[in-house]
């Protein structure tokens, strides 16, 4: 007998990547759901037998521990095994972002199915969700945490150094989050080691993928968002030397205006004396 279990979140407090609904069925054989098309999001993780999975013209088989994903406005089809009906979970979730966050995990497009290592963890999730499906603030913020919680624990799961190169280019990830790294800690006395060390890649490697796709060094890299912030600083604010080297990652002033001037050919006093505009 078919037993199924549907939770719904009608409140859009998060605008970004938010939760639509979630459940969880065990399906009769050959139980089915479709031709349909969906308005958002939905992923289903299977968590016992068989079934497949048809989208786009192509059939995939699927078996516990693998999940399929079901994108926006795409029309699809899916149904239980005729001997070994399957039992899966579900969550629906849509935002601005969230064709990001999936792409982070190396979902979407051409890649709808996936393997899922991690189990006990998603169906605890699942069922952290569903304890908290009632209206308050508190569960709004609860719910909204353990779907980023549910990515990261399907983020163990799928290996996207394992995607094909078309598919996934994994330097360009590392660069991407690198340059994230240092665009929001560069006012910070940080090292290009703690740069590596948060992408989780050696330091060689590092200054090696930003040559070959920035055509410049990590540190090079760093430096320059530091003298393009204490140029503006510099231009629009009275704040002291001081007060500014510390605004761009330097103790030390003096360290600041000495490679100051050899980026800019001036010293800080200089540009600000040519370039105030106030």
């Amino acid at each position: 007998m078919e037993e199924a279990h549907v939770y719904l979140f009608k409140n859009r407090k998060f605008s970004d990547f938010y939760l639509c609904f979630c459940g969880y069925a065990k399906c009769e054989p050959l139980h089915s759901f479709g031709p349909a098309v969906r308005p958002n999001y939905l992923m289903h993780i299977i968590t016992e037998g068989r079934g497949k999975y048809s989208v786009d013209g192509k059939q995939y088989e699927l078996k516990a521990g693998q999940g399929f994903l079901i994108e926006p406005e795409v029309q699809t089809f899916y149904q239980a095994d005729s001997e070994d009906p399957w039992s899966y979970m579900w969550i629906g979730f849509s935002g601005a972002r969230a064709k990001e966050y999936l792409s982070d995990l190396g979902l979407g497009g051409g890649n709808l199915t996936f393997d899922c290592h991690h189990m006990a963890e998603l169906k605890a999730m699942l069922q952290n969700i569903v304890k908290r499906n009632t209206y308050t603030i508190e569960n709004e913020f609860l719910r909204e945490s353990f779907l980023y919680q549910t990515f990261a624990v399907l983020s163990r799961s799928l290996n996207i150094q394992k995607l094909s190169g078309n598919e996934r280019n994994t330097d360009n990830i590392y660069v991407k989050q690198a340059v994230e790294f240092i665009q929001n800690n560069y006012l910070d006395p940080i090292r290009v080691s703690d740069i590596a060390d948060y992408v989780g890649i050696s330091r060689g490697y590092l200054h090696k993928l930003f040559l070959e796709l920035l055509s410049q060094s990590p540190q090079d890299y760093l430096i320059s968002c530091r003298m393009t912030r204490g140029a503006e600083l510099l231009s629009v604010t009275e704040l002291s030397i001081e007060e500014i080297a510390l605004s761009c990652g330097y103790t030390d002033p003096l360290a600041f205006s000495k490679i100051f001037k050899r980026k800019t050919g001036m010293t800080p006093r200089q540009y600000r004396k040519d370039n105030w505009s106030k």
